[in-house]
C-alpha cells in the first residue's frame, strides 16, 4: 500500500504521531508488531490478583500539571486518582520505623544529592550518578537516595547512569493515575480512529528510495510513503531486528548505543487472609540502604484498598532475577518483606496469587525504558534528529529530554516528529522535483 507517512510502533509515540498527522490532514498507517496498542502502557486484569486492573508497565501521569495526556483525560471526563494524596509512607531503619529526626534527614538527602550533582556538572561534561553519591559518602541517607534515583526510578545501576541525563529529566509536580489503568486509558483515548495494523512487524526500512520516498517491508507486503517515523525501543534498534537500508549514520548508531534499555521488574503478591502487616491501605514501604550497591525493592502495599502488595526492583538486580525465573523473583520479594515483618509474611502470602512482569523477554521491547550512559546525555537529542531531510524520523521516550522514559515523553516526541513530517511534506509537495518524481 501507499500512504503519506508510515509509523513503526503503536505505543504512545506512534499514537501521538498518528494523531498529529491525522489532525493535519495527512494519511498515515501505523504498523504494530504485537497484537495490541499502547506499548509499555499495558493494563491487564490478572486472575492471580483477583481480576482487578493492573498496569504491567507505566503507571503514572508524571508532572501532571505539564503532562499533555492529563489534558486529554480531563477533556474526556476520565477520573484521575491522586496517588500522592492517598498514599501513606513508611520508612524503616533495620526492622524498626525511622524516627522523626531520621525522616527529616532522609527528606533533606534528596536536595543534597541534586545540589552535589549540579556542583560536579558545573565544570565537567558528565559524571555517573555513583560519582555524585560517593561525594556524599558520609551522609547516612545518600546510598538510599542513590538506590531510588538509579535502579528504582531510572532502572539502571548508578555507576552506569549519566548524572547529567538524570538532572535533565528531573520531574516535579504531582503524579496521577487514570482510573482503570494507564494502558486502558491509552487504548481508549489515544488509539480510536487511527489506521493501525496489528501483528505486522516491520522487517526492513528502505529509506533511500527514488524521489526520497521510504519503503517499509513486512511479511504481509510493502508500505511506501513520503516519510517514516520509527518509534520502537532502543533495545529493538540495538538488536538489529529492524534493518535499515542504507545503514543508519554513525551518529545515529552511536546515539542508540548510548541509550540502552534498563529493566524494572514488578512482583505482586496476593494475601490469603485478613492480615495487612499493620499497614494502612495504599502504603508505600522502603528502608534505609546500608551501603552503595545494596538492592532496594520498595513496596506499594494494599494499593487503593486491594489485597496485594507490589514490589519494584530495577537495574542489574532485576536482570539477574529475570534470568533466574519467576520463583527467584518471588523469593527475593518475600525475603525483602521478611526483613521487616518476619515470618508472618510467609503465612500471609503462602499459596496466594503472584505475578511477575517480563519486559526483559518481550522481543518487541527488550527492557523497560532507556537510560543514558555517562557521557551520552546528548544522545536523546541526537536520536531525534531528522534524517534524509525528514524522510526518516525517530521518536519515543528515548528521544525526549525532560520527560524521558515516560509515556508523556513518548507522546510529545511522536507529536514533534509528526510536526516535522507535516512541515517537510508541504515543502516536498511544492517542490518542482517532487512533482516530476525526482525528489
Amino acid at each position: 500500500m501507499e500512504t503519506d507517512v508510515v509509523i513503526i510502533g503503536a505505543g504512545c509515540a506512534g499514537l501521538g504521531a498518528a494523531t498529529a498527522l491525522r489532525d493535519a490532514g495527512l494519511r498515515c498507517v501505523v504498523l504494530e508488531a504485537s497484537g495490541r496498542v499502547g506499548g509499555r502502557a499495558w493494563t491487564t486484569r490478572p486472575a492471580a490478583l483477583g481480576g482487578v486492573w493492573f498496569d504491567m508497565g507505566a503507571v503514572w501521569f508524571h508532572d501532571a500539571e505539564h503532562n499533555p495526556l492529563v489534558r486529554i483525560a480531563e477533556a474526556a471526563g476520565d477520573e484521575l486518582l491522586r496517588s500522592d494524596r492517598v498514599r501513606t509512607e513508611r520508612t524503616y531503619v533495620g526492622d524498626r520505623l525511622a524516627t522523626a529526626a531520621e525522616l527529616a534527614a532522609y527528606d533533606a538527602a534528596w536536595p543534597r544529592l541534586e545540589a552535589a550533582a549540579d556542583a560536579m556538572l558545573a565544570d565537567r561534561k558528565d559524571v555517573s550518578l555513583a560519582d555524585v553519591a560517593r561525594s556524599l559518602a558520609a551522609d547516612p541517607w545518600a546510598a538510599t537516595v542513590e538506590a531510588w534515583e538509579g535502579p528504582v526510578i531510572c532502572v539502571v545501576d548508578s555507576d552506569r547512569f549519566s548524572a547529567r541525563d538524570w538532572r535533565n529529566n528531573a520531574l516535579g509536580g504531582s503524579n496521577l493515575v487514570p482510573q482503570g489503568g494507564i494502558g486502558a486509558f491509552v487504548e481508549r483515548r489515544c488509539a480510536p480512529g487511527l489506521d493501525i495494523r496489528l501483528n505486522t512487524p516491520a522487517l526492513r526500512i528502505r529509506w533511500g528510495e527514488a524521489g526520497g520516498r521510504v519503503a517499509v517491508d513486512t511479511a504481509l507486503g510493502t508500505v511506501t510513503a513520503a516519510a517514516c517515523i520509527v518509534t520502537v525501543s532502543t533495545g529493538v534498534l540495538a538488536a538489529g531486528a529492524l534493518r535499515f537500508d542504507p545503514a543508519l549514520p554513525a551518529e545515529t548508531q552511536d546515539a542508540i548505543a548510548g541509550l540502552p534499555m534498563g529493566l524494572a521488574l514488578k512482583v505482586a503478591l496476593r494475601a490469603n487472609g485478613p492480615d495487612r502487616l499493620d499497614l494502612p491501605a495504599h502504603c508505600s514501604v522502603d528502608w534505609q540502604v546500608a551501603a552503595p550497591n545494596d538492592a532496594l525493592m520498595p513496596f506499594q502495599c494494599w494499593p487503593f484498598g486491594r489485597d496485594y502488595v507490589q514490589g519494584w526492583v530495577g537495574g542489574s538486580t532485576a536482570w539477574e532475577l529475570a534470568r533466574s525465573g519467576e520463583d527467584a523473583a518471588v523469593d527475593f520479594a518475600l525475603s525483602q518483606l521478611r526483613r521487616l515483618f518476619g515470618g508472618r509474611v510467609d503465612r500471609l502470602f503462602g499459596g496466594g496469587g503472584r505475578l511477575v512482569t517480563h519486559w526483559d523477554s518481550d522481543p518487541w521491547f527488550q527492557g523497560a525504558y532507556s537510560y543514558a550512559l555517562p557521557g551520552h546525555a546528548g544522545a536523546r537529542r541526537q536520536l531525534g534528529e531528522p534524517l534524509a531531510d525528514g524522510h526518516l524520523l525517530f521518536a519515543g521516550e528515548a528521544c525526549h529530554a525532560g520527560f524521558a522514559s515516560t509515556v508523556a515523553g513518548a507522546w510529545i516526541s511522536g507529536q514533534d516528529a509528526a510536526a516535522i513530517a507535516v512541515q517537510q511534506f508541504s515543502l516536498w509537495r511544492s517542490s518542482p522535483l517532487h512533482r516530476h518524481g525526482r525528489a
